[in-house]
């Protein structure tokens, strides 16, 4: 919840422009945007970013004052959206079962799902955290049949390294990230798990990202305080390709 309407679109234009200008491969990079910039973003982009909301009401539409479905954010030509972020469970009490169902109304309107697991503090110094992580994967996602898997990208955000002071060491990130690939395959088959892409969320920025973007399970980042600065954030883009 940052930047009024003009803010952001100064903001996306810095960052489409300078990834325009200093993009050296084909990865991809995703602005997830408040809903009042959505409309204009989408048309701002181009193919240099594409464009996703942060959340969607899992109801297909109704008397639901104040919320956006998922069909309104695929009208104004968003691609994506984040189901589950932290800040959604531990703010708006938003659970597993709640983000099922939400997950599948984005996949029926032709949004790509970005599900966001993750543990706290507590979770992590009690050593269940991995109990934590398949439980909000068996109960978010794998109710879903392999086709529909095939389009959700998969996002880990460590809750206890998140505005905490705390950071997660690369190995940390890798050995979850490890992990949430063997539950994937467990679950549908290696080839599925292979193909899933599975973004970190903690705190990365641009001194950790290389060393964050090298580990053999990170797939990229889902970023947060560091796309406020579209330095920053453009910088973390091309260390993927370093």
């Amino acid at each position: 919840m940052n930047t009024d309407y003009a803010e952001g679109i100064a903001l996306f234009s810095e960052i489409v422009n300078i990834i325009r200008d200093e993009k050296k491969g084909d990865q991809l990079a995703i602005i997830c945007a408040p809903f009042i910039h959505l409309n204009s973003l989408s048309k701002l982009g181009g193919n240099t970013v594409k464009i996703g909301a942060q959340n969607c009401h899992q109801n297909e539409s109704g008397a639901y004052t104040g919320e956006i479905s998922a069909k309104m954010i695929s009208s104004v030509g968003c691609e994506y959206v984040i189901i589950g972020h932290s800040e959604r469970r531990q703010y708006y009490a938003e659970n597993d079962t709640l983000l099922a169902d939400k997950t599948k109304i984005a996949l029926a309107n032709d949004l790509v799902p970005i599900f966001c697991i993750g543990e706290t503090l507590d979770e992590r110094n009690n050593g269940n955290f991995f109990e934590i992580l398949k439980s909000q994967l068996e109960n978010g996602l794998f109710g879903l049949e392999d086709a529909a898997f095939r389009k959700v990208v998969v996002a880990y955000e460590p809750v206890w390294a998140i505005g905490t002071g705390l950071t997660a060491t690369a190995q940390q990130a890798q050995e979850v990230h490890e992990f949430i690939r063997s539950e994937i395959a467990y679950k549908y088959n290696e080839q599925i798990a292979e193909d899933t892409s599975i973004l970190y969320g903690g705190s990365c920025n641009p001194k950790n990202a290389a060393e964050l973007f090298a580990q053999k399970d990170i797939d990229g980042g889902l970023i947060g305080g560091a796309s406020l600065k579209s330095r920053d954030f453009a910088d973390i883009v091309k260390t993927f390709n370093s």
